[in-house]
């Protein structure tokens, strides 16, 4: 089981194919299994790397550091496979930690691609209201409901069980992840990390709704959005092949390294 040590315990990781570094950071649902649609596509010309955070899949957690620790670990695993720089695609919980990295490392990041998520960042005051009053309306609902939109929930019953049982492999799941973000970074120091920039967002993403995504993205000069329809706060699982055009066009635009 290949494995790299790092701040106190070793966390499991997978790489495929070979070419520039894409390393795909999963959510508070997920594991490196998650990304299962994202591999095969990108492997023919990438890098492909996939791995658990800790307390996800088959990586320990044996001190509890939890999102403490999530930035740094990412980096680790950069140092661990001696990646000078890579792309980051990062889903939900794993923004939070890809934005740590551009905080400290921003050097190390060739491009980063935000998925339904907002974690990490400092909220400004317009924002601030509206996404606590999504966390009050969301805390209670089934986790189905938080995860899928409800297209996919209607449409497709059996990948709303497989994301369930790929879940089910999680020593952590939400609302039981330990440890803080080390700090919060503001959308206009991100644009001044000069990282070139993608959000992603699901129409139907009850969590982090498109409209706020959009308010953060605005924010971040120079970054680009892309919105899937009829997908809800995991679009890179509910419809893979639009998810994977939209990181496809994105890659093809990036600097060369």
């Amino acid at each position: 089981m290949p494995l790299f040590a790092v701040n106190g315990t070793e966390l499991y990781y997978e790489s495929h194919g070979a070419g520039p570094p894409l390393v795909f950071v999963h959510g508070a649902g997920g594991n490196h299994a998650s990304w299962w649609q994202q591999v095969p596509a990108f492997a023919s010309d990438h890098r492909v790397i996939v791995y658990d955070q800790r307390g996800f899949g088959n990586s320990p957690d044996p001190d509890g550091r939890g999102r403490a620790a999530f930035a740094d670990d990412l980096a680790g695993l950069l140092d661990a496979l001696a990646i000078e720089r890579a792309i980051v695609v990062a889903q939900s919980l794993g923004g939070g930690a890809a934005l740590g990295l551009v905080q400290r490392r921003p050097e190390r990041l060739r491009g980063l691609v935000l998925a339904d998520t907002l974690l990490g960042f400092a909220e400004p005051d317009e924002l601030a209201a509206r996404l606590a009053e999504t966390r009050r309306q969301t805390k209670d609902l089934p986790q189905a409901r938080r995860v899928l939109g409800h297209t996919t929930l209607a449409r497709n019953p059996a990948l709303a069980m497989l994301y369930a049982q790929i879940s089910s492999f999680n020593r952590y799941a939400v609302g039981t992840v330990p440890g803080t973000w080390p700090s919060l970074i503001a959308p206009e120091a991100l644009a001044a990390s000069g990282v070139p920039m993608l959000f992603i967002a699901g129409a139907e993403d009850v969590l982090f709704p498109p409209d706020c995504i959009a308010l953060m993205q605005k924010r971040v000069a120079g970054s680009k959005l892309a919105v899937i329809a009829e997908v809800g706060h995991s679009a890179y699982f509910e419809n893979a092949a639009a998810f994977n055009a939209e990181l496809r066009g994105f890659l093809g635009g990036l600097p060369r390294a």
